[in-house]
Protein backbone atom coordinates (compact mmCIF):
# COMPACT_ATOMS: atom_id res chain seq x y z
CA UNK A 1 0.00 0.00 0.00
CA UNK A 2 1.26 3.48 -0.72
CA UNK A 3 0.40 6.04 1.50
CA UNK A 4 0.55 9.74 1.01
CA UNK A 5 0.33 11.73 4.07
CA UNK A 6 -0.38 15.13 4.57
CA UNK A 7 -3.07 17.86 5.86
CA UNK A 8 -4.59 18.16 2.39
CA UNK A 9 -1.16 19.14 0.93
CA UNK A 10 0.41 17.66 -2.15
CA UNK A 11 3.60 15.83 -1.20
CA UNK A 12 5.94 14.59 -3.68
CA UNK A 13 8.63 12.27 -3.79
CA UNK A 14 12.05 13.86 -2.99
CA UNK A 15 13.77 13.31 -6.47
CA UNK A 16 13.28 15.30 -9.21
CA UNK A 17 12.90 13.44 -12.82
CA UNK A 18 14.07 16.04 -15.13
CA UNK A 19 11.64 16.10 -18.48
CA UNK A 20 14.09 15.79 -21.30
CA UNK A 21 13.67 18.76 -23.69
CA UNK A 22 10.88 20.66 -21.52
CA UNK A 23 12.87 21.89 -18.74
CA UNK A 24 9.92 20.39 -16.61
CA UNK A 25 9.99 18.36 -13.58
CA UNK A 26 7.80 15.76 -13.39
CA UNK A 27 7.04 13.65 -9.45
CA UNK A 28 8.89 16.28 -7.25
CA UNK A 29 9.06 17.64 -4.20
CA UNK A 30 6.74 21.13 -3.31
CA UNK A 31 4.54 22.58 -1.19
CA UNK A 32 1.68 24.78 -3.17
CA UNK A 33 1.11 28.02 -1.19
CA UNK A 34 -2.34 29.07 -1.64
CA UNK A 35 -5.50 27.43 -0.43
CA UNK A 36 -7.88 25.48 -2.40
CA UNK A 37 -6.87 25.51 -5.48
CA UNK A 38 -4.00 26.84 -5.88
CA UNK A 39 -4.13 26.57 -9.45
CA UNK A 40 -5.81 25.13 -12.62
CA UNK A 41 -6.46 25.48 -16.17
CA UNK A 42 -8.27 24.03 -19.07
CA UNK A 43 -8.28 23.94 -22.59
CA UNK A 44 -9.84 22.68 -25.51
CA UNK A 45 -6.87 21.71 -28.49
CA UNK A 46 -8.85 21.64 -31.93
CA UNK A 47 -5.41 22.25 -34.01
CA UNK A 48 -2.02 20.73 -33.62
CA UNK A 49 -0.87 24.26 -33.59
CA UNK A 50 -1.73 27.43 -32.12
CA UNK A 51 -4.00 28.65 -29.36
CA UNK A 52 -6.78 26.66 -27.34
CA UNK A 53 -10.23 27.69 -28.43
CA UNK A 54 -11.94 30.62 -27.54
CA UNK A 55 -14.59 30.02 -25.22
CA UNK A 56 -13.58 27.04 -24.02
CA UNK A 57 -10.19 27.39 -21.98
CA UNK A 58 -9.27 29.17 -18.89
CA UNK A 59 -6.63 29.93 -15.95
CA UNK A 60 -6.99 30.81 -12.34
CA UNK A 61 -5.03 33.71 -13.03
CA UNK A 62 -5.39 35.83 -15.94
CA UNK A 63 -3.30 34.87 -18.66
CA UNK A 64 -2.98 34.73 -22.39
CA UNK A 65 -4.59 32.32 -24.34
CA UNK A 66 -3.06 28.33 -23.54
CA UNK A 67 -1.32 26.84 -26.50
CA UNK A 68 -0.63 23.51 -28.27
CA UNK A 69 2.57 22.72 -30.37
CA UNK A 70 3.42 18.90 -32.00
CA UNK A 71 5.62 16.86 -30.67
CA UNK A 72 6.46 13.31 -31.94
CA UNK A 73 3.22 11.26 -34.01
CA UNK A 74 -0.18 11.90 -31.63
CA UNK A 75 1.52 14.25 -28.85
CA UNK A 76 0.67 17.65 -27.90
CA UNK A 77 2.57 19.99 -25.67
CA UNK A 78 0.21 22.24 -23.67
CA UNK A 79 1.15 25.49 -22.64
CA UNK A 80 -0.87 27.06 -19.92
CA UNK A 81 1.13 30.40 -18.78
CA UNK A 82 0.82 31.86 -15.51
CA UNK A 83 -0.30 28.58 -13.28
CA UNK A 84 3.41 26.70 -13.45
CA UNK A 85 3.44 24.33 -10.28
CA UNK A 86 4.53 21.52 -8.71
CA UNK A 87 2.43 17.86 -8.86
CA UNK A 88 -1.17 18.31 -9.40
CA UNK A 89 -3.37 15.97 -11.68
CA UNK A 90 -4.20 16.10 -15.35
CA UNK A 91 -7.13 14.88 -17.31
CA UNK A 92 -7.36 14.34 -20.86
CA UNK A 93 -10.77 13.80 -23.21
CA UNK A 94 -10.39 13.14 -26.80
CA UNK A 95 -13.08 14.70 -28.84
CA UNK A 96 -13.76 13.31 -31.82
CA UNK A 97 -16.32 10.63 -34.13
CA UNK A 98 -13.95 7.88 -34.18
CA UNK A 99 -12.56 5.69 -31.19
CA UNK A 100 -9.94 7.38 -30.12
CA UNK A 101 -8.62 8.10 -26.39
CA UNK A 102 -6.03 10.41 -25.29
CA UNK A 103 -3.88 10.35 -22.22
CA UNK A 104 -1.31 12.22 -20.20
CA UNK A 105 3.12 11.40 -20.54
CA UNK A 106 3.48 14.08 -18.06
CA UNK A 107 3.82 17.39 -17.00
CA UNK A 108 5.10 20.21 -14.52
CA UNK A 109 6.50 24.03 -14.32
CA UNK A 110 8.72 25.84 -16.63
CA UNK A 111 9.22 29.12 -14.62
CA UNK A 112 5.13 30.46 -14.36
CA UNK A 113 4.45 27.89 -17.12
CA UNK A 114 2.79 25.00 -17.22
CA UNK A 115 3.43 22.37 -19.37
CA UNK A 116 1.17 19.58 -20.29
CA UNK A 117 2.25 16.70 -22.48
CA UNK A 118 -0.73 14.75 -23.51
CA UNK A 119 -0.53 11.82 -26.43
CA UNK A 120 -3.62 10.37 -28.16
CA UNK A 121 -3.83 7.10 -30.01
CA UNK A 122 -6.23 5.67 -32.36
CA UNK A 123 -7.62 2.44 -32.84
CA UNK A 124 -4.91 -0.38 -32.05
CA UNK A 125 -2.55 1.93 -30.35
CA UNK A 126 -1.70 3.96 -33.48
CA UNK A 127 -0.65 7.38 -32.51
CA UNK A 128 -2.53 10.26 -34.03
CA UNK A 129 -3.73 13.63 -33.13
CA UNK A 130 -7.25 14.47 -32.44
CA UNK A 131 -9.16 17.26 -30.46
CA UNK A 132 -9.00 16.82 -27.28
CA UNK A 133 -9.88 18.46 -23.67
CA UNK A 134 -7.16 19.05 -21.02
CA UNK A 135 -7.55 20.02 -17.78
CA UNK A 136 -4.94 20.48 -14.64
CA UNK A 137 -5.24 21.21 -11.21
CA UNK A 138 -2.93 21.25 -8.47
CA UNK A 139 -4.49 22.11 -4.71
CA UNK A 140 -3.36 22.22 -0.84
CA UNK A 141 -5.07 23.45 2.51
CA UNK A 142 -7.98 21.79 4.14
CA UNK A 143 -11.36 22.74 4.13
CA UNK A 144 -12.59 22.61 7.60
CA UNK A 145 -16.25 21.20 8.56
CA UNK A 146 -16.88 20.81 4.79
CA UNK A 147 -16.65 17.21 4.75
CA UNK A 148 -15.07 15.15 1.68
CA UNK A 149 -15.16 17.97 -1.34
CA UNK A 150 -12.70 17.24 -3.60
CA UNK A 151 -9.65 14.81 -3.68
CA UNK A 152 -7.42 13.72 -6.59
CA UNK A 153 -4.01 11.11 -6.68
CA UNK A 154 -1.85 10.88 -9.04
CA UNK A 155 -0.25 7.58 -9.03
CA UNK A 156 2.99 6.59 -11.34
CA UNK A 157 2.32 2.82 -11.05
CA UNK A 158 5.72 3.08 -8.62
CA UNK A 159 4.78 5.49 -6.16
CA UNK A 160 2.00 8.66 -5.20
CA UNK A 161 3.27 11.45 -6.95
CA UNK A 162 0.92 13.71 -5.77
CA UNK A 163 -2.40 13.88 -3.50
CA UNK A 164 -5.03 15.74 -2.17
CA UNK A 165 -7.54 15.37 0.19
CA UNK A 166 -9.82 18.64 1.17
CA UNK A 167 -10.92 16.99 4.11
CA UNK A 168 -7.24 16.49 5.13
CA UNK A 169 -7.58 13.01 4.97
CA UNK A 170 -4.38 10.39 3.91
CA UNK A 171 -5.66 9.27 0.41
CA UNK A 172 -3.97 5.43 -0.07
CA UNK A 173 -3.17 3.51 -3.15
CA UNK A 174 -3.00 -0.56 -2.95
CA UNK A 175 -2.04 -2.77 -5.78
CA UNK A 176 -4.15 -5.40 -6.36
CA UNK A 177 -2.87 -7.28 -9.65
CA UNK A 178 -0.50 -5.89 -12.16
CA UNK A 179 -2.94 -3.15 -13.73
CA UNK A 180 -5.59 -2.67 -10.97
CA UNK A 181 -5.46 -0.32 -7.53
CA UNK A 182 -7.81 0.25 -4.81
CA UNK A 183 -7.88 3.93 -4.01
CA UNK A 184 -9.34 5.18 -0.46
CA UNK A 185 -10.15 8.73 -0.20
CA UNK A 186 -11.21 9.00 3.52
CA UNK A 187 -13.19 12.39 4.85
CA UNK A 188 -16.84 12.33 5.85
CA UNK A 189 -19.65 12.37 3.26
CA UNK A 190 -23.12 11.47 2.99
CA UNK A 191 -24.72 8.25 3.34
CA UNK A 192 -25.80 7.68 -0.56
CA UNK A 193 -23.71 7.90 -3.24
CA UNK A 194 -22.15 11.34 -3.98
CA UNK A 195 -20.01 12.90 -6.09
CA UNK A 196 -18.06 12.47 -9.52
CA UNK A 197 -15.01 11.02 -10.72
CA UNK A 198 -12.39 11.21 -13.62
CA UNK A 199 -9.88 8.86 -14.36
CA UNK A 200 -6.61 9.48 -16.70
CA UNK A 201 -3.81 7.09 -17.82
CA UNK A 202 -0.13 8.44 -17.22
CA UNK A 203 1.95 6.67 -18.85
CA UNK A 204 5.30 8.53 -20.57
CA UNK A 205 5.91 6.01 -23.34
CA UNK A 206 3.07 3.51 -24.17
CA UNK A 207 -0.99 3.58 -24.96
CA UNK A 208 -2.86 3.15 -21.57
CA UNK A 209 -6.38 2.55 -21.00
CA UNK A 210 -7.45 3.80 -17.80
CA UNK A 211 -11.05 3.73 -16.35
CA UNK A 212 -13.13 3.42 -13.25
CA UNK A 213 -13.63 -0.34 -12.88
CA UNK A 214 -15.87 0.01 -9.78
CA UNK A 215 -16.74 2.38 -6.85
CA UNK A 216 -18.13 2.04 -3.59
CA UNK A 217 -19.04 4.23 -0.47
CA UNK A 218 -19.54 4.65 3.12
CA UNK A 219 -20.31 7.91 5.16
CA UNK A 220 -16.43 8.28 5.97
CA UNK A 221 -14.83 7.04 2.39
CA UNK A 222 -14.78 6.80 -1.23
CA UNK A 223 -13.29 3.82 -2.39
CA UNK A 224 -12.24 3.31 -6.26
CA UNK A 225 -10.84 0.65 -8.16
CA UNK A 226 -8.61 1.71 -10.92
CA UNK A 227 -8.03 -0.65 -13.78
CA UNK A 228 -5.46 0.36 -16.63
CA UNK A 229 -5.12 -1.71 -19.92
CA UNK A 230 -2.74 -1.60 -23.26
CA UNK A 231 -4.32 -0.95 -27.00
CA UNK A 232 -5.68 -4.37 -26.94
CA UNK A 233 -7.60 -4.53 -23.83
CA UNK A 234 -4.88 -6.69 -21.55
CA UNK A 235 -4.19 -5.56 -18.15
CA UNK A 236 -1.27 -3.21 -17.88
CA UNK A 237 0.33 -1.63 -15.06
CA UNK A 238 0.53 2.26 -15.92
CA UNK A 239 0.86 5.79 -14.51
CA UNK A 240 -2.77 7.07 -13.67
CA UNK A 241 -4.38 10.63 -12.17
CA UNK A 242 -7.50 10.23 -10.10
CA UNK A 243 -10.09 13.69 -9.03
CA UNK A 244 -13.28 13.00 -7.23
CA UNK A 245 -15.60 16.38 -6.96
CA UNK A 246 -18.58 16.79 -4.46
CA UNK A 247 -20.06 19.85 -5.16
CA UNK A 248 -16.69 21.61 -6.90
CA UNK A 249 -15.51 21.80 -10.55
CA UNK A 250 -13.21 19.14 -11.07
CA UNK A 251 -10.14 21.75 -10.87
CA UNK A 252 -11.21 22.07 -7.77
CA UNK A 253 -12.61 25.33 -7.72
CA UNK A 254 -16.00 26.06 -6.87
CA UNK A 255 -17.49 28.73 -9.78
CA UNK A 256 -21.38 29.71 -9.74
CA UNK A 257 -22.30 27.22 -12.96
CA UNK A 258 -21.17 23.77 -12.95
CA UNK A 259 -22.33 20.30 -13.36
CA UNK A 260 -21.30 16.48 -13.35
CA UNK A 261 -23.54 13.25 -13.39
CA UNK A 262 -23.45 9.56 -13.74
CA UNK A 263 -24.94 7.59 -16.73
CA UNK A 264 -25.26 4.64 -14.76
CA UNK A 265 -28.17 3.27 -17.17
CA UNK A 266 -26.74 3.66 -20.74
CA UNK A 267 -29.22 1.19 -22.29
CA UNK A 268 -32.19 3.30 -20.85
CA UNK A 269 -33.92 5.25 -23.60
CA UNK A 270 -34.41 8.71 -22.02
CA UNK A 271 -34.58 10.99 -21.11
CA UNK A 272 -34.05 10.26 -17.53
CA UNK A 273 -32.30 11.40 -14.54
CA UNK A 274 -29.78 10.10 -13.11
CA UNK A 275 -30.02 8.51 -9.65
CA UNK A 276 -29.53 8.83 -6.53
CA UNK A 277 -29.53 12.73 -6.54
CA UNK A 278 -26.05 13.32 -5.53
CA UNK A 279 -24.37 11.65 -8.55
CA UNK A 280 -26.25 14.48 -10.80
CA UNK A 281 -25.54 17.35 -9.30
CA UNK A 282 -25.92 20.91 -10.89
CA UNK A 283 -24.50 24.14 -8.87
CA UNK A 284 -27.89 25.89 -10.70
CA UNK A 285 -29.97 23.30 -9.24
CA UNK A 286 -31.33 22.44 -12.47
CA UNK A 287 -31.57 18.28 -12.96
CA UNK A 288 -29.37 16.89 -15.81
CA UNK A 289 -30.86 14.81 -18.26
CA UNK A 290 -29.14 11.19 -20.28
CA UNK A 291 -30.57 10.32 -23.41
CA UNK A 292 -29.79 7.36 -25.12
CA UNK A 293 -28.60 8.84 -28.70
CA UNK A 294 -27.41 5.45 -30.78
CA UNK A 295 -26.18 2.06 -29.90
CA UNK A 296 -23.38 3.57 -27.57
CA UNK A 297 -23.65 6.88 -27.63
CA UNK A 298 -25.60 9.27 -24.76
CA UNK A 299 -26.76 13.06 -25.69
CA UNK A 300 -26.32 14.70 -21.59
CA UNK A 301 -28.55 18.01 -21.50
CA UNK A 302 -27.14 20.29 -18.35
CA UNK A 303 -29.43 23.10 -17.52
CA UNK A 304 -29.01 26.27 -16.23
CA UNK A 305 -25.74 26.11 -15.92
CA UNK A 306 -23.91 26.46 -19.88
CA UNK A 307 -21.53 29.82 -19.97
CA UNK A 308 -18.36 30.19 -21.71
CA UNK A 309 -15.76 29.55 -21.33
CA UNK A 310 -16.48 25.51 -20.19
CA UNK A 311 -14.95 22.18 -20.38
CA UNK A 312 -16.35 18.46 -20.68
CA UNK A 313 -14.54 15.32 -19.33
CA UNK A 314 -15.50 11.97 -19.80
CA UNK A 315 -14.29 8.58 -17.67
CA UNK A 316 -16.02 5.46 -18.76
CA UNK A 317 -17.26 3.19 -15.91
CA UNK A 318 -16.70 -0.76 -16.02
CA UNK A 319 -15.02 -3.39 -14.88
CA UNK A 320 -13.34 -3.83 -18.30
CA UNK A 321 -11.58 -2.01 -20.58
CA UNK A 322 -13.43 0.44 -22.27
CA UNK A 323 -13.04 4.22 -23.98
CA UNK A 324 -15.77 6.77 -23.43
CA UNK A 325 -14.85 10.04 -25.86
CA UNK A 326 -16.91 12.95 -26.98
CA UNK A 327 -18.31 12.74 -29.95
CA UNK A 328 -17.89 16.56 -31.09
CA UNK A 329 -17.94 19.76 -29.00
CA UNK A 330 -20.56 20.63 -26.62
CA UNK A 331 -23.39 23.47 -27.17
CA UNK A 332 -24.68 25.75 -24.85
CA UNK A 333 -27.80 27.69 -25.51
CA UNK A 334 -30.78 29.78 -23.59
CA UNK A 335 -28.37 28.72 -20.73
CA UNK A 336 -27.74 25.28 -20.79
CA UNK A 337 -25.21 23.07 -21.77
CA UNK A 338 -25.58 19.92 -24.54
CA UNK A 339 -23.23 17.27 -24.78
CA UNK A 340 -24.19 15.52 -28.27
CA UNK A 341 -22.85 12.87 -27.77
CA UNK A 342 -20.41 10.98 -25.51
CA UNK A 343 -19.42 7.96 -27.08
CA UNK A 344 -18.03 4.27 -25.40
CA UNK A 345 -16.53 1.86 -27.42
CA UNK A 346 -14.07 -1.67 -26.63
CA UNK A 347 -10.49 -1.59 -27.75
CA UNK A 348 -11.23 -3.08 -30.66
CA UNK A 349 -13.31 -0.27 -31.78
CA UNK A 350 -16.77 -1.51 -31.73
CA UNK A 351 -19.47 0.49 -30.09
CA UNK A 352 -20.42 -0.92 -26.41
CA UNK A 353 -23.00 0.42 -23.83
CA UNK A 354 -20.91 1.73 -21.02
CA UNK A 355 -21.35 3.66 -17.78
CA UNK A 356 -19.81 7.29 -18.17
CA UNK A 357 -19.21 9.91 -15.75
CA UNK A 358 -19.18 13.58 -17.12
CA UNK A 359 -17.86 16.69 -15.78
CA UNK A 360 -18.82 20.04 -17.17
CA UNK A 361 -17.05 23.05 -15.97
CA UNK A 362 -16.89 27.30 -16.41
CA UNK A 363 -15.31 29.73 -14.99
CA UNK A 364 -18.26 31.71 -14.43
Amino acid sequence: MRIMKGRGRPLMTAAVVAISGLGLAGGVAGTAQAALPDAWGFALVQTPSGAAVAGHWAESVPSPPPTASPGSPGQEIVRFPGIGIKGGAVHATAVTDQFAWCQAQKWGPSGSTETVVVQCYLKGGAPGFVPFTVTFSASSGAVAGAGLLYAYVHDTNAAVAASYNSAGGVNTVTTLSPGEWLVRLPGPGPAAQTGGLQVTAAHPAKPAICDVASWTWTPSEQDIRVRCYDALGAPQPSGWSLTYQSGRAITGAAPKLHAYTLNNQPLVAGPYAPAPPGVNFSSAGGVSTVTRAGLAQSLIRFPLVGLKPDTVLVTAMDPGAKVCNLNTVWATSGGSAMVRDVNCYLPSGAMDPTQSLVSYDTNS
